[in-house]
């Protein structure tokens, strides 16, 4: 594969995970605010299937464009910023992955209220809230492993 088509396909992976992530932590924060748990359903439906067709792809398919890239110029992988990107990205993993179940979770908890005609329950407002501290630091990180990308500094 050349590599100005990994070069390519690495671009959109990244830019896949930051706009995804950002576009769901938006909608999910916007319908929760509503506090209507038909709304929240529905959005979190959506969220879950986003995180599962864009998100979950991207994230299988970012390394393996990286190792290639970085085959292909010839970096080493030890390099500082290679490094640092790798433990950002399992940073940001420990982070996606149990808010991909708090996102479930969540919306079946929705769903039940709107079947039950009833208010969220309490669990789903704990939920919220964990659901919202962990997209601080994995945004964030994300935001890094770009900056790492784009500039591969000289540590």
């Amino acid at each position: 594969m050349s590599y100005e088509l990994l070069r390519f396909l690495h671009v959109i992976g990244a830019t896949v995970l930051l706009g995804t992530g950002a576009g769901i932590a938006f909608f999910m924060v916007i319908s929760h605010r509503s506090g209507e748990p038909r709304l929240i359903a529905h959005v979190a439906g959506i969220v879950v299937l986003a995180d599962t067709v864009f998100t979950a792809t991207a994230a299988i398919f970012q390394p393996i464009t990286g190792y290639l890239l970085i085959r292909e110029i010839g970096y080493d992988l030890m390099e500082p910023w290679v490094v640092l990107s790798l433990v950002l990205y399992v940073f940001v993993g420990m982070f996606w992955l149990p808010v991909v179940w708090i996102q479930i979770k969540m919306r079946d908890l929705a769903r039940q209220a709107v079947a039950d005609n009833s208010a969220l329950p309490a669990r789903y407002l704990r939920l919220y809230r964990i659901w919202f501290a962990c997209g601080f630091p994995a945004f964030f990180a994300v935001l890094a492993i770009l900056w790492l990308m784009l500039t591969r500094p000289v540590f």
